[in-house]
């Protein structure tokens, strides 16, 4: 068997010979990601020096995670991953485009989205596949992927942050390594064999409308662009409404020789040396949409040499756009190896805003792959130049201020960790990504989408995200955007009904209303599930609570104390839908009609009101005023021994693994908080084993180290900020709950900034996970709760951990979390 240490080396010397060239300095080759660096304290012995030396890309590969492994940047725009196939050029193995379980792929796509749910996801544009043999059919003919596709085995890939290998079983191999918005590939062939690239430009995971080609055999170039969209377009709870055109991809790829051969195709009719190709799949899968499409290829003679070198650019504006964002970011003599030890660089830079000491090897290769996965996003979209496609369809330049225009927002998921720890990790960042999605507003005629997909409003899941997320990142002290101004775009959604409020249309999944029949809302102080136009009424009517008291905080933060008030009033509401006779003996979060009446039969185990969630997991779902929830059940002791129930079968053994719907699920977000609110019940050393057990059993390495879909970093921020004894209290709030760290110590030093946080745990351990005792900046902390001046201006967190349970540390009534 062949050993990880072996496996490596052999890929290292293939390396070396598919990506030879001439080593030149590109210390600037990516400028932009260069930050100020932050203050932090002396460095331990065993700190890790070199966090991207643990990060595992294939992480989340299999199991759901959705996760990909090919080459990106923290943020970037480009992300060039294989495309697998199980026999369906319509349909992919995973919803993102790789799965660890299929080793087939018919191409190398340029774009992709980490860790959404909707299958096929989004992207995957442009899959440009090594092909050995003469092409003398039609690849989109092809429609099983039996000739056009290879497979491929595990010991002949290697993905590392910013650079992916693979050698296919046909012969060929790809080495790819990636900029921001630009790409240089090695592709090798047998020197006995035809050697062909395939540009497959109307292949995007979901299909396209439409997509072109054109080859320049004179300046060795292929250019083009898909004209695309269509994110969750397929799904049945309101996919079709999502089967859609909003963004067109442009690229421009240059080759370092003459090209032997070109030619193109179109639906089933191959063209040998034709130049040009139009024509898109359509949205739709299977026989619908099978033998639809067109791409072109090119040929190389290697009979002498058999390494073929690929600079590519792309770009969301323009085919020149793609040009000039490929001079800005490579050198024109830069090799796979130069751009990949740029972007590793970048990576490491970035994966060092957490520096951990101490930790077995598994817990640092989990906890660095977690942080890697939770600053994949939000993706770049805009050029070199600043210009960017807004969502009315036109370019549009950065405001001023703005470095970058992001893109890929899943809401409903990110705002619940994901877009905590981005706050805290990269203010800038997150700063820019605020007035990102209130560029987008403006454009959308004041309507801030819940799902942004590159420049397209897709409507998907429900609730207000948008302002739990702009309200979060101001109580973290970001400050880089239009504060009032998107402020006040996000009160007129919430308090100006909108006609697209009463639409059914792509409901329930897709709801255009992004305050559905906000009128009758407000009258009713609920969502009505007969009358909502919404996914669930129960579900809207909590998410909306917890939005709104998040706008209430932020604009308490601003002096409106009006709106504060009126708004912080509607982040109750979510008592409205609390039944507290649900089930006779126990209450619960249920829907209720226009009338009045409650929405029956009534099952805590069905998902009747609400969104990819049983009653009994959103009964939990008001992070905002647990004290309040408590009450409603009877008491702290009575939610407490509700919550003991959430966690454990009745015979008391754990259930965190999910697949009950009566208990906790950690592959999907309504409940993810639940672990910790234990700490406001009066019982944090519940928290605390209840979190360890997650991190023990829930995740890992390996390609199903995730819980469930990664849904754009949220489930890996769930597990930094698990790992480090610290998560955020609520929506639009700084303030954090404590348990015990899973490592000795952990410098947290955010990009830019002059503070650092420092948390201590010299006991740490497996069996050491139970707090005894907390100092803040030298003094007892009595509480299991951090004020929010921690985490905007840093400072030291002591944590004593034991190896049994004190009852006593942090459960005076006048401490826990409100």
């Amino acid at each position: 068997m062949e050993t990880h240490r072996t496996r490596r080396k052999r890929l290292g010397r293939r390396s070396a010979l598919v990506g030879g060239g001439v080593a030149v300095a590109i210390g600037a080759l990516l400028a932009p990601l260069v930050e100020a660096p932050a203050a932090s304290a002396a460095p331990q012995a065993d700190e890790v020096r070199h966090p991207v030396d643990y990060v595992d890309p294939l992480i989340g590969s299999a199991g759901g995670g959705n996760t990909y492994p090919g080459a990106n940047l923290p943020f970037g725009m480009i992300a060039w991953s294989p495309t697998s196939t199980a026999g369906d050029q319509t349909n992919t193995a995973a919803a993102n485009g790789y799965s660890y379980d299929t080793t087939r792929v018919r191409g190398f796509s340029l774009t992709h989205v980490n860790g959404a749910g909707c299958h096929p996801g989004a992207a995957g544009d442009v899959p440009i596949m090594p092909f050995v043999g003469e092409v003398d059919s039609s690849p989109t003919a092809d429609t099983k992927d039996q000739k056009y596709a290879a497979g491929f085995s595990h010991d002949q890939e290697k993905a590392e942050p910013g650079r992916y290998r693979v050698g296919l079983d046909s012969g060929a191999a790809a080495d790819l390594a990636v900029s921001e918005r630009a790409g240089v590939a090695d592709f090798s062939f047998p020197r006995d064999a035809p050697a062909r690239l395939l540009f497959r430009t109307s292949n995007s995971l979901n299909g396209s409308e439409n997509a072109h080609i054109e080859i320049d055999a004179e300046r060795r170039k292929v250019t083009g662009w898909v004209l695309t969209g269509a994110f969750c377009g397929r799904r049945a709870n309101g996919g079709e409404n999502n089967r859609t055109t909003y963004y067109r991809l442009y690229f421009s790829a240059s080759f370092d020789r003459a090209f032997s051969t070109v030619g193109t195709w179109e639906n089933d009719r191959l063209s040998p040396g034709a130049t040009t190709a139009d024509g898109g799949e359509g949205y739709l899968t299977g026989a619908d949409r099978a033998g639809r499409g067109s791409g072109g290829y090119v040929g190389f003679d290697t009979t002498r040499d058999n390494d073929v070198r690929m600079r590519l650019g792309i770009s969301y504006v323009s085919l020149a756009g793609a040009e000039a964002n490929l001079r800005a970011e490579i050198a024109p003599r830069a090799s796979v190896a130069d751009v990949a030890a740029a972007g590793r660089a970048a990576w490491d830079r970035r994966l060092r805003a957490i520096r951990i000491s101490g930790g077995s090897e598994p817990r640092r290769t989990a906890f660095y792959t977690a942080l890697y996965h939770a600053l994949q996003q939000p993706n770049l979209i805009s050029d070199a130049d600043g210009r960017y496609p807004g969502m009315d369809g036109t370019p549009h330049r950065l405001e001023r201020g703005q470095t970058a225009q992001y893109s890929n927002f899943s809401g409903w998921d990110q705002y619940r960790a994901q877009v905590q720890l981005l706050a805290l990790l990269q203010p800038r960042v997150a700063g820019d990504f605020a007035q990102s999605l209130f560029n987008f507003a403006r454009h959308n005629g004041g309507v801030w989408d819940r799902w942004v997909h590159i420049s397209g409003a897709t409507h998907v899941m429900t609730g207000d995200p948008s302002a739990a997320t702009l309200a979060t990142f101001y109580a973290m002290g970001v400050r880089n955007f239009d504060a009032k101004g998107a402020f006040d775009s996000l009160y007129r959604q919430a308090t100006v009904p909108h006609p697209d409020g009463l639409s059914d249309k792509g409901c329930p999944g897709q709801c255009e209303g992004q305050r559905p029949n906000l009128a009758q809302y407000l009258d009713s102080g609920y969502a009505a599930q007969d009358a909502c136009h919404c996914w669930g009424g129960a579900a809207e009517t909590l998410e909306d609570s917890v939005a709104d008291d998040a706008l209430a905080r932020w604009a308490r933060l601003l002096g409106r104390t009006k709106v504060a008030d009126e708004l912080g009033a509607r982040g109750g509401y979510w008592r409205h839908v609390f039944n507290p006779e649900a089930t006779g003996t126990a209450g619960y979060i249920q829907a209720r009609n226009r009338d009045g009446s409650w929405v029956t039969p009534f099952d805590p185990a069905s998902d009747r009101g609400f969104a990819q969630g049983s009653a009994a997991t959103y009964t939990w779902m008001v992070p905002q005023d647990v004290q309040g929830l408590a009450g409603a059940m009877g008491g702290r002791e009575s939610a407490a021994a509700r919550l003991d129930g959430f966690f454990h079968q009745p015979d008391g053994s754990w259930s965190v693994r999910g697949g009950d719907p009566l208990r906790y699920d950690p592959t999907n977000e309504p409940g993810i908080h639940a672990p910790w609110l234990y700490n406001a019940l009066g019982q944090p050393w519940k928290t605390q084993e209840t979190v360890r057990q997650i991190v023990a059993t829930v995740y890992g390495t390996g390609p199903k180290g995730l819980p469930g879909n990664d849904d754009l970093g949220t489930m890996s921020a769930w597990y930094v900020f698990a790992a480090l004894g610290i998560y955020p209290q609520a929506p639009g709030r700084a303030e954090a709950l404590l348990t015990g760290p899973l490592f000795p110590r952990a410098v947290i030093a955010p990009a830019g900034q002059r503070r650092a946080l420092t948390i201590g745990a010299p006991d740490a351990s497996d069996s050491h996970l139970y707090v005894h005792a907390v100092r803040v900046n030298g003094r007892p902390n009595a509480t299991s709760w951090l004020d929010g001046s921690f985490l905007r201006q840093g400072g030291s967190l002591s944590f004593d951990l034991a190896d049994r349970p004190d009852t006593t540390w942090a459960t005076d009534p006048g401490g826990l979390p409100r």
